[in-house]
C-alpha cells in the first residue's frame, strides 16, 4: 500500500533475535499473502501495522477498514504445524478455538480474527477470585476428551510425540545439547533419570488416552469473548502425549496470582471431566496430576528450542538458560500438585 504508515515495532527483551521479518523479501510475501487473503473476503488493511517479534513468532497486528483488528502469525519451521492445527482445530473443536480466516500450512502462516478479551486482561480488570481458572480449565478438560479421537492425526500434523513413553529420550537429548548446563548439572540430571522413566511408565499406566497438550496455557493464551465462555490459542509450543501434562502452566499461574491454596481445587475441576463416571477413582487421578505436573516440564523445555533458525548469542543462551530450568524443575520438591 502506496500510503501505508510505518510500522510499529515490539522486540521485548529480544533486541538481537533474528526472524525472517528482517528480510525484505519474505516481508513483503508475507503481507502479501495476508493482505491478499484479507481483499478475498472483502478487508482492506488501514493504518500502522503493529509489529511484535520474538525468537518463536512474528506477529503482525493489522487495522481492517470497517472490521475488528486481524492478525498475522508465522512460526518458525518448528513449530510451523502451528497454522495446520490451528485449521483442524477449528473443524474438530470450533467452539473452544479460534477459526483463522487462511493458513498456509506449508510457510507456518496464519491471518487470525479477533478472539475478543484476552483473559489476563479480564483477570486484571475484575475483583481477585482464586476460583477463576476451575472454569477454563473444565472446558479445556472437554476439548482435550474431544480430541482424544484425533491424536494420530494432530501428530500426522507435524505436532511432536511428548507420550509418556517418549520423554526419557526427549530428556536425554535436551540434557545433551543443552548448552547452558556444566558437567556437574548434566551428571545431577542422568542421575536421576531412573525417577523420571519410573514417573512415565506410572503415567501411562493410568489409561488416560493421549490427546493434544497445549503446554504453555497461561492467562494469555485464552480468550473470555463472553460470561463463561473460552477461546483457547497459540498452539506452537503443543505437544501430543498425557493430557493432564496441561496443568502445569496454569497451576502455577493460578499459584503466583492466587496462592498455593487455589491448586487442589484447580485440579480437581480440570480433572472433573476425566472421571468417566466412576471409572477412575479421584485418588487415582490426583495422583496422574502430580506426575505429569512434573512431566509437562519437558514440554516446557521442549519449547524453547522452537526458536527461528541463526538463533544465537544472547537470545540462544536465553534460550538455553530457559530450557536449563525446567530441566531441573522436573526434579524439585514438592511437587506442584501433590498426590493427595
Amino acid at each position: 500500500m502506496e500510503d501505508q504508515e510505518p510500522d510499529l515495532v515490539d522486540r521485548g527483551r529480544f533486541d538481537a533475535a533474528v526472524t525472517p521479518w528482517e528480510r525484505a523479501q519474505w516481508r513483503d510475501a508475507a503481507l502479501g499473502w495476508a493482505e491478499r487473503e484479507l481483499s478475498a473476503r472483502g478487508l482492506r488493511v488501514t493504518g500502522a501495522r503493529q509489529v511484535r517479534l520474538r525468537p518463536w513468532s512474528v506477529l503482525v497486528r493489522m487495522a481492517v477498514e470497517g472490521h475488528a483488528d486481524v492478525w498475522f502469525k508465522a512460526n518458525p519451521p518448528a513449530g510451523a504445524f502451528e497454522a495446520g492445527l490451528g485449521e483442524a482445530l477449528a473443524r474438530w473443536v470450533p467452539a473452544r478455538v479460534l477459526e483463522p480466516l487462511a493458513v498456509d500450512s506449508g510457510r507456518g502462516w496464519s491471518l487470525l480474527p479477533s478472539g475478543g478479551a484476552l483473559y489476563r486482561d479480564v483477570l486484571d480488570r475484575g475483583p481477585a477470585d482464586p476460583r477463576a481458572w476451575e472454569e477454563p480449565l473444565r472446558q479445556y478438560a472437554d476439548m482435550q476428551r474431544v480430541l482424544v479421537p484425533y491424536a494420530e492425526r494432530i501428530k500426522a500434523l507435524g505436532v511432536p510425540d511428548g507420550r509418556p513413553d517418549a520423554l526419557p529420550e526427549i530428556f536425554d537429548r535436551l540434557v545433551t545439547e543443552n548448552a547452558a548446563l556444566d558437567a556437574a548439572d548434566r551428571g545431577r540430571l542422568r542421575a536421576a533419570r531412573p525417577r523420571l522413566v519410573d514417573w512415565c511408565a506410572e503415567l501411562a499406566a493410568t489409561g488416560v488416552a493421549d490427546s493434544l497438550d497445549h503446554a504453555d496455557l497461561h492467562d494469555g493464551q485464552l480468550f473470555a469473548p463472553g460470561p463463561g465462555r473460552f477461546a483457547f490459542f497459540d498452539w506452537g509450543d503443543a505437544l501430543v502425549g498425557h493430557p493432564f501434562c496441561s496443568l502445569l502452566v496454569p497451576a502455577r499461574a493460578a499459584r503466583k496470582r492466587y496462592g498455593s491454596d487455589v491448586l487442589p481445587r484447580l485440579r480437581d475441576a480440570y480433572l472433573e471431566p476425566w472421571t468417566d463416571a466412576g471409572r477412575r477413582t479421584p485418588a487415582d487421578l490426583r495422583r496422574a496430576a502430580s506426575l505429569a505436573c512434573r512431566l509437562g516440564a519437558i514440554g516446557r523445555a521442549c519449547s524453547w528450542t522452537r526458536l527461528f533458525p541463526g538463533t544465537s548469542g544472547t537470545v540462544g543462551a536465553v534460550g538455553a538458560t530457559e530450557n536449563a530450568y525446567w530441566l531441573r524443575q522436573l526434579f524439585a520438591e514438592p511437587p506442584l500438585l501433590p498426590a493427595g
